[in-house]
C-alpha cells in the first residue's frame, strides 16, 4: 500500500483502557497486514503528581476513589472489558502504583530504535499480567534487555534526568491541545478517536483510507 498515515497514541502504560484499546488496535492491524498506519506512542500520565517513587497501591486506590468499595465499583467496567478482550489483569497482586515517567522515557528512547510498540507492549505486560513495578529502574532495564535495547546503557540514563523533561513538555502540551483521557488516538494529525475502541471500528477506518488511498 502507497498511503501511509500517521496514527499518534496518547496512552500511559499503567491506563488499563490504555491496554484494552492496544489489544483491540492489535487485532484489525494483525487482519489488515498491509494496513497504512506508521504508530507513534505519546507520553500523557494518568498521575503526573505522583511522587517520583511511587506510591502503596491501597493507599492510592483509597485516596483516588475514596476507599475500597469505590474503587471496585471504579474498576469494575475495566474487569468487563477486558475479559471481553480476551485479557486477565492481574490486579490482585499490584503493590505498588508508580509513576510513570521513566516508562514513558523508556518508550521515548525505544521509539529512537525503531522498537517504540514493543517497549509498550513489554510495559503493558510487566504491569498488568506479572504486576511489576514498572516505576523501577532494574524493572525498567529488564524490560529494555527483552526488547533487544542495551540495558546497561538505559540503566544508566535512568538515573539520569535525560528527556525528564521533554517528557513533561511533551504530556503538556497533549492537555493544551484538549486531550484529557487516554487512550486517545489521532488519525493523519486532524480525526481524535478516544477511548478503547473495537477491532470493527479499526477495520472500519482501515477500509476508508485504503478507499480513498
Amino acid at each position: 500500500m502507497s498511503q501511509t498515515v500517521k496514527l499518534d497514541i496518547m496512552s500511559d502504560p499503567i491506563c488499563p483502557w490504555c491496554y484494552i484499546g492496544k489489544t483491540y488496535l492489535d487485532r484489525a492491524l494483525a487482519n489488515h497486514p498491509d494496513h497504512p498506519f506508521a504508530i507513534e506512542w505519546h507520553p500523557f500520565q494518568l498521575n503526573p503528581d505522583m511522587p517520583r517513587e511511587g506510591m502503596d497501591r491501597r493507599a492510592y486506590l483509597e485516596g483516588k476513589f475514596g476507599g475500597k468499595e469505590g474503587a471496585v465499583r471504579a474498576y469494575a467496567p475495566v474487569v468487563q472489558h477486558a475479559e471481553k478482550a480476551g485479557l486477565k489483569i492481574n490486579f490482585e497482586d499490584m503493590k505498588r502504583t508508580p509513576n510513570t515517567l521513566d516508562a514513558h522515557r523508556l518508550v521515548h528512547w525505544a521509539g529512537i530504535e525503531g522498537r517504540q510498540t514493543a517497549a509498550v507492549s513489554a510495559l503493558f505486560t510487566s504491569y498488568f499480567v506479572e504486576a511489576r513495578d514498572i516505576g523501577d529502574t532494574e524493572v525498567l532495564a529488564d524490560i529494555a534487555d527483552s526488547i533487544g535495547m542495551d540495558a546497561a546503557i538505559v540503566r544508566r540514563l535512568l538515573q539520569s534526568d535525560v528527556d525528564a523533561q521533554d517528557i513533561r513538555d511533551r504530556d503538556a502540551h497533549s492537555r493544551r491541545m484538549g486531550i484529557t483521557s487516554v487512550p486517545t488516538f489521532i488519525v493523519a494529525n486532524q480525526h481524535a478517536v478516544p477511548g478503547a475502541q473495537p477491532p470493527e471500528l479499526w477495520e472500519k477506518v482501515i477500509a476508508e483510507i485504503t478507499a480513498t488511498a
